[in-house]
């Protein structure tokens, strides 16, 4: 039994699905609430979906479980609730932790490339670089803080799980996130002032001689995210903490035409200013250090930007059911 914490989710249905397709038992930890969420476990529903505040009691019932993908978290950018989401963020892996240490389960939990902050600390992934990280929002700061226990802990040789794996995830795109309102990827943004008829929209730089659109992000396809995922549940001797992007930043005015291309449109953009929200917060470089991964054994290609826009454009964002 593999039990996944946001399983419902964008990446982790999609996880949920290649799990499904290979025939694993899965149990779900997530809350489908209204917005058409269900639609992302449709076509592979797991043998249990549970509410996270079902979950204490589940694992205190003892069942099977083989490892945990704990993919559950607050992760908009832009959170205010600073009590919730280290209640969220930081204590709930915290006890799955130790949940899994004490019963010799492999534990993989989603860290984020929100750590880094603005990049100024560089982009290495190795536990003795967390402590000059310096995130730029409260959603990163619980993720650095979970980071750092278990460095702690490590470091202090208390007992850890059969395997465990942090993955700093850059910025993901693919179908199922439909309902993740402002924390949507750009992708589909764009996409979608493409589909009516506008040009797609930019920020311009809040960076001194930096151009507009040349802001850089490492932008990855979500199938390449799972595909790492599903390397480590076949690999168990791998532990560690691994930045997940795909090791090549690419400038969103690169976004803006590959999603103009997908669409059979002329390419075109509009500058607009950024929202004062953002300003200070907004990260206009990010690039994945990918060597730790690559050392750990990890040989999978990448998909570049423009085949993973074209995939998602024209094999979900255009169809009558853009769901996985």
């Amino acid at each position: 039994m593999i039990v996944i914490t946001g399983g419902a989710g964008f990446i982790g249905s999609i996880l949920q699905a290649a799990l499904a397709a290979r025939g694993h038992e899965t149990v779900v930890i997530d809350r489908l609430r209204s917005a058409g969420k269900w639609r992302n476990l449709r076509r592979h529903p797991p043998a249990r979906l549970l509410a996270p505040d079902e979950l204490d009691g589940f694992l205190a019932s003892h069942p099977p479980i083989e490892m945990i993908f704990h993919l559950g978290a607050i992760s908009a950018t832009t959170a205010t609730d600073g009590d919730l989401v280290w209640a969220t963020n930081v204590e709930l892996p915290l006890r799955l932790w130790h949940w899994c240490a004490a019963r010799s389960v492999r534990f993989v939990y989603a860290s984020s490339a929100a750590t880094y902050g603005d990049g100024a600390a560089g982009f290495a992934d190795g536990l003795d670089d967390l402590e000059r990280l310096a995130p730029l929002n409260l959603y990163g700061w619980s993720k650095l803080a979970f980071d750092l226990d278990v460095a702690r802990m490590l470091a202090a040789g208390q007992a850890r799980p059969a395997q465990w794996a942090g993955l700093k995830f850059f910025n993901v795109f693919g179908p199922n996130e439909y309902h993740k309102g402002g924390m949507i990827s750009v992708v589909k943004v764009k996409y979608d002032e493409v589909a009516q008829g506008r040009p797609p929209r930019l920020f311009r730089s809040d960076q001194p001689g930096l151009a507009d659109g040349e802001q850089r992000r490492d932008f990855i396809w979500v199938d390449d995210v799972v595909d790492v995922m599903l390397w480590l549940l076949d690999t168990p001797a791998v532990n560690g903490l691994f930045n997940l992007g795909t090791g090549r930043a690419r400038t969103y005015l690169d976004l803006a035409h590959a999603v103009c291309d997908a669409a059979g449109v002329a390419r075109a953009v509009e500058f607009i200013d950024m929202p004062a929200t953002l300003r200070g917060q907004y990260q206009s470089f990010t690039e994945a250090r990918m060597e730790r991964l690559r050392s750990a054994g990890y040989d999978g290609q990448f998909t570049p930007l423009e085949e993973g826009v074209r995939r998602y454009v024209q094999d979900y964002l255009r169809q009558a059911d853009p769901y996985r």
